[in-house]
């Protein structure tokens, strides 16, 4: 991928718990810190409703046209950076912030039932981990079949598999703004050089796994 990148970064409004959502206050952290001189950065916060989702998504595809999206999320049982490889079609049952949820329980109705970033996260993992010998990190997947396994399935659609999602911790349990700032800028450093590599330039994969019920706090 030669050239200038273009990425966008998107985290989440406040909702439930959550008064003050520790993804979004990474994201603007991020913005501050940047992502390199050859890389444009673009950031969006996400409302907490499926349907705002629905538009959204596609327009920041549509708009931006980005080598690579990366969707950040909190999940209140995390106590690492977590990278998600996969996001999941069905089992859309908790109300959103708007108290809707989708009749089909479904992001695409037909579509298959779980999809995989072109990024191998385990990979990214290990580099991180080699760089940053300090930075607990860790790889799921489960992204928790709410808001922020909706986006990111959403994302690996539309942008065929070159799509992530971070889960973050809340602030305070041991991260600050800026430890989480700056921990997304180490991991998706790491995703842009990975993306770089012959290997991960295929489209979008289906996965496999036999997810288990997803954890409702993400």
């Amino acid at each position: 991928m030669a050239g200038r990148k273009k990425v966008v970064v998107t985290g989440f409004e406040p909702f439930g718990e959550h008064a003050v959502n520790s993804s979004w206050v990474a994201v603007q952290e991020l913005e501050q810190l940047g992502l390199g001189d050859s890389t444009d950065l673009h950031i969006c916060e996400v409302p907490v409703e499926y349907r705002a989702v629905q538009s959204l998504i596609p327009a920041l595809w549509q708009q931006h046209q980005p080598q690579l999206v990366i969707h950040v999320g909190v999940s209140g049982l995390a106590t690492a950076i977590t990278l998600e490889q996969c996001g999941r079609n069905e089992g859309y049952k908790r109300p959103d912030n708007c108290r809707f949820s989708p009749d089909s329980q479904c992001c695409v109705e037909n579509g298959p039932h779980c999809l995989n970033s072109v990024l191998d996260m385990e990979a990214v993992c290990r580099r991180v981990k080699a760089s940053h010998p300090g930075l607990p990190v860790t790889v799921s997947k489960d992204a928790g079949r709410y808001l922020c396994d909706y986006t990111y399935y959403s994302s690996l659609f539309l942008g065929h598999g070159r799509a992530a999602f971070i889960h973050v911790p809340p602030l305070g349990k041991q991260f600050s703004r800026l430890d989480l700032g700056t921990a997304l800028q180490v991991v998706i450093g790491e995703m842009l050089n990975l993306l770089d590599e012959p290997e991960q330039t295929e489209d979008i994969k289906f996965c496999f796994h036999n997810h288990q019920e997803g954890n409702a706090d993400k």
